[in-house]
């Protein structure tokens, strides 16, 4: 069964606002890192960060978490996020298995189905974040 709310923006915002949180929470030194760290999740997994652009208010990544053993699933999930550090958001841009939203839609014609997939993207990141967290 999928979530999905009716004011897609507004519980858009929360959710990115709320990842904003749980990020911090789970990298608290986010801001010191330059290119890459690893790091061990609360559930003693391995968590691996790479910056992949920084300004002065927008830091881009890469979180890739490993849940399994497996060396065919090793850094399953990857997401691309982009943390607002002036408006205190992180947006899912793509992770592995969906493409970044500008890729899959070239219609900006196409806002609730382009809201509907940022809305699973970044749905996906909280079910993840939640995870490591239990």
């Amino acid at each position: 069964m999928e979530f999905n709310p009716t004011n897609q923006s507004l519980c858009l915002q929360q959710l990115c606002e709320s990842n904003y949180q749980k990020l911090f929470k789970l990298i608290p030194n986010l801001l010191n890192v330059r290119t890459a760290a690893i790091g061990v999740s609360p559930r003693h997994s391995q968590l691996q960060l790479t910056v992949l652009e920084q300004s002065a208010y927008t830091l881009t990544v890469e979180l890739t978490h490993c849940f399994s053993k497996n060396p065919a699933l090793k850094g399953i999930p990857q997401v691309i996020i982009r943390v607002y550090l002036d408006a205190c958001l992180a947006e899912v841009l793509s992770d592995h298995v969906r493409d970044n939203v500008s890729k899959v839609f070239q219609d900006p014609g196409l806002s609730y189905e382009i809201m509907h997939y940022k809305w699973r993207l970044n749905y996906f990141l909280q079910k993840v974040a939640r995870s490591l967290f239990r």
